[in-house]
């Protein structure tokens, strides 16, 4: 068991995720998170760790400890750990998955075309370097 680990893999090349890694930085005010976008080294050895495809990027992968999170799993458990009233989401996790991930998976296929994409991978400020793979 690895204790202690709490990695999300990102999509690097999406506005949503990158917005969605900033907020979520702000609000770990106790810095428990760090952070690959699922194109970098570590993201793929993550992805093959837990078995999951390594060419799709249509999902946020939380890894806690020995275990990997996707989709709206994914972000229910980040939720519970941020600063403020982002813990209450958690609530959400009585909504069976076959409801929440269909919402999700929605927002994932078009994030591009909503959000925007770069062509290349987000670079952290070197404030933020010491929490990124």
């Amino acid at each position: 068991m690895k204790e202690g680990r709490h990695i999300i893999l990102f999509d690097g090349v999406c506005n949503l995720c990158n917005r969605s890694v900033q907020f979520i930085i702000k609000k770990d005010k106790k810095g428990i998170f760090k952070f690959a976008s699922l194109q970098s080294t570590v993201g793929k050895e993550l992805l093959k760790e837990f078995e999951l495809p390594e060419d799709s990027f249509q999902s946020f992968i939380y890894v806690k400890n020995d275990r990997a999170f996707s989709r709206s799993d994914a972000a229910l458990e980040i939720a519970k750990m941020l600063n403020g009233v982002w813990p209450f989401a958690y609530f959400f996790k009585i909504v069976p998955k076959f409801f929440r991930d269909p919402i999700y998976n929605l927002i994932a296929r078009n994030r591009y075309k909503w959000f925007g994409k770069k062509d290349e991978c987000m670079v952290p400020t070197s404030k933020m370097k010491e929490r990124f793979f």
